[in-house]
């Protein structure tokens, strides 16, 4: 499974960078509004920072305008994947975008039908929304097992899985055990996966252990 981490946060970008978990970078207006930065100048250090995709999204509702906007993006660098909504509209220009060898992020996915349509359209990477769907009583992994399943029914099929909308530790443990490709994480999910309390314990123990040897390894 890939590692995706869902912010515009530059400093956080670094940080996570350095572990080499990262394989990607995930944003969107809501992102870089928060970020604070012109979106540009944001996406190329991004690209800069990490090798993988690094998805940068039109804000542009009809078809002419979002390849229009697309074409300003995809120049930022050689590793933006440009982001499109799940809408005729981002259908059509996923498939223009994809004829001419650009990676595209289909977002905004709350459906099986849209994931399929999506993928017909030659959409390089899928994102259904998990946490949004939890927020209002459906079960988000539901719709990432039905992807899934109609994905591998297809192999002719090559979009990835790319689960979004993540909001525990828990959500990427059952996206794995159903064969994503990929999540895209909040920086503090991320960092989440990691704690165990009997790690945390036994580490404790250790050290007690070893202060009481005297020794010293230098």
């Amino acid at each position: 499974m890939k590692f995706f981490i869902d912010t515009a946060d530059v400093s956080e970008i670094k940080d996570l960078s350095s572990s080499g978990f990262l394989d990607g970078v995930t944003t969107n207006p809501s992102l870089i509004k928060k970020s604070g930065r012109d979106i540009n100048e944001v996406i190329a250090e991004i690209c800069d920072i990490v090798p993988g995709p690094v998805s940068a999204e039109v804000a542009a509702t009809n078809y002419n305008d979002m390849i229009s906007e697309a074409k300003v993006l995809k120049n930022i660098a050689k590793n933006v994947t440009i982001k499109v909504p799940l809408t005729w509209d981002g259908l059509k220009a996923c498939r223009t975008l994809r004829d001419e060898d650009v990676l595209v992020n289909v977002t905004l996915c709350f459906s099986a039908s849209q994931a399929l349509l999506a993928a017909k359209a030659g959409a390089t990477f899928i994102s259904p929304f998990v946490g949004r769907l939890d927020d209002i009583g459906l079960d988000g992994m539901e719709l990432i097992s039905d992807i899934c399943t109609i994905y591998s029914n297809y192999p002719n099929l090559n979009t990835e899985v790319l689960v979004a909308s993540i909001r525990s530790p828990k959500h990427v443990i059952e996206a794995a055990k159903m064969g994503a490709d990929i999540v895209t994480l909040p920086p503090n999910v991320l960092k989440q996966l990691i704690n165990h309390p009997l790690t945390d314990n036994g580490l404790e123990a250790f050290l007690e252990d070893w202060k009481k040897t005297g020794q010293s390894i230098t």
